[in-house]
């Protein structure tokens, strides 16, 4: 830890100018307020390092420390120069006390029993080590023996000494007592264990009932200051929100709040300095911005060119053919061109063969006559030695000489002939192989038909013994057997006939069953139109007995309304009557009675409507019944017949 970061977390808030509450430099025509007793504090939202709270400890409730959710115009007590002493090479940051509205204790539901070993003698000895390593570290004059021996003031010198490391801004007041900012300092800095400590004991904190809860308070600041000092040397954070560090590229919230704070800081020094229209600032935060997409928008056009490309290419593939009906015409010729291959390697198998076995006889034929030549050589030899021993006179030499031209000429005939017979084998196995392709060809159709038309083994019956295929053999010298397979004429030109004629009186049948089912689906559909015209007829009584039925119940409905307006009438007139009896004495007894008699009758008739109006109505539903009953019986008997039928 280096001497001047520790200095700097001892320097007190000072060189602080303007609003005492934001610490925001006020305009020289603001209206300023009237001094106060207390020193005030730089408190708020305006806090731009957010207080990192202990484990456990104000998880549960909506802390006051914030950073940079609120107004980043009240965020400017922490930038660098402005109401702030020198930190080293950072600025120092404002308060994280957030003043009276946050001082309420916490409930009797959130308090809990400190779980630390408060009472135990090495942990209050680690404690005290921990506590002297701190003060030693921050430059604060003190020796073991004050921590063993504490006094009042001694504890109030250590615990302000810590308060202000974690918040340098915090608002001590000289002319209070201790015991008046002890309590408001420890639930400022959300001590969770600060209602468990008495006030009364800052008397004596030395004493064997306060000393354990006092020192581990002092303990607990102590870590929140390793922890905020920690904090602030971890340059590599965000939250630090140091604009030099910010990455090109970058996408953490916490980035732009660093970014926004930044430009209304400048902005608001140019306030101050007279400015309304802040181009500076905007083309500064816009250059900022355009460095930070700059390879997104190079990324963005090389898509946009990848897509027209695409969308280009896409509508060249819409607007051409179907590349899988190019790819199936050459599926088919490949496939052509494999059915030819597969004839002529067949073919050329054939021929080789052949050739192999014409060479081979061959061979065997020029080792037989080799061999004849051999001995004529010896023959030769031996009359030719059988010459020179016998006495031969020249005429019969002569003549052996004659007779050996002519044989030599015999000879030289044969070979001619020979090779004319061999030609004319050659020129025949030509004609014999061509021919005997056209057969194999002329088989393969007629198997593909016998597999196109069913009689491919096993055949139905009674037919299932014969075997219709039929197999070129042209290895065989016998033209008997070049067929192998069932005889044409006996099994399979009979069997064929068969098979025909069988089929001709299968299709015939079912030719005369097709016209006979059309015969009765011509009558079904005959059978059908005289029931959709009874039912049209139906429905047209029904509609005209629902039109009668309305009518009916449209007149009892007029024909009511007309009675019970005669029987209010009556009503009426009798109510007059019988005030005019009242008054008129006894000589209109009669009329009243006249004028009920007419109200029971009205009553009478309005009954007898009524009940027939329910009469036709029931009359026309049971008619409706019936219809429906009908029309139901009509269409099972249409179903049961096509049932039948089919």
């Amino acid at each position: 830890m280096s001497e001047a970061r520790r200095r700097s977390t001892m320097q007190p808030a000072a060189d602080l100018y303007g609003n005492a509450r934001s610490g925001l430099p006020m305009p020289s025509t603001a209206k300023k307020a009237a001094p106060s007793a207390m020193r005030m504090s730089l408190v708020g939202p305006a806090v731009r390092t957010p207080y990192l709270p202990p484990p456990g400890v104000g998880s549960s409730s909506n802390s006051a420390y914030r950073s940079q959710n609120a107004n980043p115009l009240l965020q400017s007590t922490s930038k660098p120069n402005y109401g702030r002493t020198p930190l080293t090479n950072s600025s120092r940051r404002g308060s994280i006390w957030t003043g009276g509205a946050s001082l309420a204790p916490p409930s009797g539901s959130q308090t809990f029993k400190d779980p630390r070993p408060l009472r135990e003698r090495s942990y209050q000895t680690k404690m005290k080590q921990d506590i002297y390593s701190w003060l030693q570290a921050t430059e604060f004059d003190i020796s073991m023996q004050t921590l063993s021996n504490i006094t009042g003031k001694d504890y109030r010198a250590m615990f302000q000494h810590l308060v202000t490391i974690v918040d340098p801004a915090y608002p001590f007041d000289a002319r209070l007592r201790f015991e008046d900012e002890f309590q408001p300092a420890l639930k400022a800095l959300r001590y969770p264990f600060a209602a468990q400590i008495d006030n009364k004991w800052l008397a004596a904190p030395g004493s064997m009932h306060s000393w354990p809860a006092l020192l581990a308070a002092l303990h607990w600041l102590v870590e929140m200051g390793k922890a905020r000092l920690n904090y602030l040397e971890s340059e590599d954070d965000p939250t630090l929100q140091i604009v030099e560090r910010i990455p090109e590229e970058f996408s953490d919230p916490i980035y732009h709040q660093a970014l926004a704070f930044e430009y209304f800081s400048e902005a608001y020094v140019g306030f101050f300095h007279g400015a309304d229209v802040f181009e500076e600032q905007d083309k500064a935060l816009e250059a900022r911005y355009a460095k930070k997409n700059e390879r997104v928008a190079g990324d963005l056009e090389e898509k946009k060119t990848l897509l027209a490309k695409t969308k280009k290419d896409l509508d060249e593939l819409q607007s051409s053919k179907a590349p899988l009906d190019k790819l199936q015409k050459i599926r088919a010729c490949i496939l052509d061109d494999r059915a030819k291959f597969d004839d002529v390697l067949h073919r050329l198998e054939a021929r080789k063969k052949q050739l192999t076995e014409s060479v081979a006889r061959e061979k065997m034929e020029l080792a037989t006559r080799h061999q004849n030549l051999e001995q004529l050589r010896a023959e030769h030899d031996k009359l030719t030695e059988v010459v020179k021993v016998q006495n031969l006179t020249p005429e019969e030499v002569i003549r052996m000489s004659t007779d050996h031209e002519t044989l030599s000429r015999n000879l030289e005939d044969l070979k001619y002939k020979i090779s004319e017979a061999h030609k004319t084998v050659m020129s025949l196995e030509v004609v014999t192989t061509n021919r005997a392709a056209a057969a194999e060809e002329a088989l393969d159709l007629y198997g593909n038909l016998l597999y196109g038309l069913g009689l491919s083994p096993p055949l139905p019956p009674p037919f299932e013994n014969i075997d219709l295929r039929l197999e070129l053999n042209t290895a065989t010298a016998n033209p008997q057997q070049l067929l192998l397979g069932s005889d044409i004429r006996k099994v399979v030109k009979p069997t064929l006939n068969s098979v025909a004629e069988m089929k001709r009186s299968e299709r015939a049948d079912i030719e005369s069953e097709r016209i006979k089912v059309d015969n009765e689906l011509d009558q079904l559909s005959l059978e059908c139109e005289n029931v959709d015209e009874v039912v049209r007829e139906i429905e047209k009584k029904v509609m005209s007995l629902n039109e009668q039925a309305d009518d009916l119940r449209d007149a009892a409905q007029q024909e009511s309304m007309v009675s019970n307006a005669e029987a209010a009438r009556l009503e009426r007139e009798l109510a007059h009557a019988r005030t005019a009896a009242l008054s008129s004495g006894m000589g209109v007894k009669s009329r009243l009675q006249a004028l009920q008699f007419d109200y029971r009758e009205q009553i009478a008739k309005v009954a007898r409507l009524k009940d027939e109006t329910i009469r036709a109505i029931a009359k026309n539903s049971n008619e409706i019944g019936l219809f429906k009953e009908e029309v139901s019986a009509q269409l099972r008997r249409l179903r049961d017949f096509v049932e039948e039928g089919t």
